[in-house]
């Protein structure tokens, strides 16, 4: 795994549901706030609580932005591994449900 780029706050992560069919986590980002680098064993679906914007650090170097609009979810698949950053001025908040059925 490779090494931060930079020391950040980390995002604040609350699981308010885990069964044997689905993780729900909401993920609370103060500006720059991060996830740490992972990998998703499931599929799931976003749902941001708050409009923002996200850096998307992946595996390989690579980077990304996705800009959330709140309300609008949107699906990843399951092995998806990256970093998420909060890139805005503001705080930022999703809630992210895992799919267990769907291993990856």
């Amino acid at each position: 795994m490779r090494e931060p780029l930079r020391c950040r706050e980390p995002a604040i992560a609350t699981v308010q549901l885990d069964n044997e069919h689905v993780r729900v986590t909401r993920w609370d980002f103060a500006p720059g706030a991060e996830t740490g680098f992972h990998r998703h064993g499931w599929a799931y679906v976003v749902v941001p609580v708050t409009d923002g914007e996200l850096l998307l650090e992946m595996g390989d170097g690579s980077t990304a932005s996705a800009k959330l609009s709140a309300g609008l979810a949107y699906q990843r698949v399951a092995g998806t591994e990256h970093n998420v950053v909060n890139a805005g001025p503001a705080p930022l908040s999703f809630v992210e449900t895992e799919l267990k059925a769907l291993p990856g």
